[in-house]
């Protein structure tokens, strides 16, 4: 749409109007009697919105899938559409829906939040169950939050009492946060081409580049976690005993690191720049914590091996974990800073 002037026209003693391009009313459906939204921006233009809802998203779209298309395909593209603002996939194949496909299909259904609404043999619709106008940013991301920051107190609490069983409950958490991402994701996307809807959840175009470098952050944080949860698991099935300085080392770091990652994560949400100089200067602290465990220590007996990896794995997990914490930590001073319009 090409850009145009208009006058500006008196109505009546006091008012001042100017009129609509017509393409851009047929563009939103909008007619006499219908409502538009007007904002001010920072640099003084004037932005013009439908307060009406948005065709485009809450669409239905039909996905074709071949006999023998492999399973991370189909996962992948019904991911594609739920993140794309589909609420309807209908999946239809000419063969009959193999086991490990209709599996497949149901598993990723759930991680997104989609019922199958109708399974047939050579047909699947899904809906999603997820309301945006209902849905918080903030809220949503502690949840994840939370979640994250459990597995990694859980992970050390097991590190410590030798926990095996603590340490195996881990592991299963992953698939909440993934879930929750997925629905973060398709929130902020649906928040950066709706307007309306960010004026009605409290968030703009740049709090959604903010919060989804705040949920992919997190998410990784729970893949450390994870990782570091396999490694606790496989040095305590050993019997090997770390030596003490080793042990000492590794706990102590992680419970610095993990306490930062809380603390740089709940200063983002409310804003808060107190602590987060000291959460950036933590890497150094973990860096000087991790040099006690370099150059690597000898263990003793057989199996030595996979204990030293996983004593490395553990390591290096804390020190990226911590770098992402200081990273969340930066984005709150620049969110803490940002010049909003009154």
């Amino acid at each position: 749409m090409t850009s145009e002037r208009r006058r500006i026209v008196a109505l009546g003693r006091s008012s001042l109007v100017v009129s609509m391009p017509k393409a851009w009313l047929e563009l939103h459906g909008l007619g006499k009697g219908d409502e538009v939204s007007m904002d001010v921006q920072p640099d003084g233009s004037l932005t013009i919105q439908s307060t009406l809802e948005r065709g485009g998203w809450g669409r239905e779209v039909h996905l074709g899938v071949e006999a023998g298309e492999a399973d991370g395909s189909i996962v992948r593209r019904i991911i594609g559409a739920f993140l794309d603002g589909c609420t309807v996939v209908k999946l239809s194949s000419g063969e009959v829906f193999s086991p490990g496909q209709q599996r497949v299909v149901r598993e990723v259904a759930g991680r997104l939040f989609m019922m199958v609404l109708e399974a047939e043999a050579r047909s699947i619709v899904l809906q999603t169950l997820v309301d945006e106008s209902q849905a918080s940013l903030a809220s949503s991301v502690e949840r994840m939050h939370v979640i994250a920051y459990s597995m990694c107190r859980d992970i050390l609490e097991a590190l410590r009492e030798g926990d095996v069983g603590l340490a195996r409950s881990v592991l299963s958490l992953e698939e909440d946060i993934d879930q929750l991402r997925f629905l973060l994701l398709r929130l902020i996307r649906r928040v950066a081409v709706d307007p309306v809807l960010g004026r009605r959840l409290g968030v703009d175009t740049l709090d959604c580049l903010d919060y989804q470098t705040l949920v992919s952050t997190i998410e990784r944080i729970g893949d450390h976690a994870t990782s570091i949860a396999e490694s606790v698991i496989r040095v305590i099935e050993s019997g090997i005993v770390m030596p003490g300085d080793v042990f000492e080392a590794l706990t102590g770091a992680a419970d610095i690191t993990f306490t930062a990652y809380d603390g740089a994560v709940q200063g983002y949400l409310s804003r808060s720049i107190m602590d987060v100089d000291e959460i950036i200067g933590r890497k150094r602290v973990i860096d000087e914590v991790i040099m006690r465990v370099t150059p690597l220590p000898v263990f003793g007996g057989s199996g030595e091996t996979s204990v030293l990896s996983d004593v490395v794995n553990i390591r290096e997990c804390l020190r990226k974990i911590i770098h992402h914490a200081a990273r969340i930590a930066e984005l709150t001073i620049d969110r803490a800073y940002r010049i909003d319009a009154d």
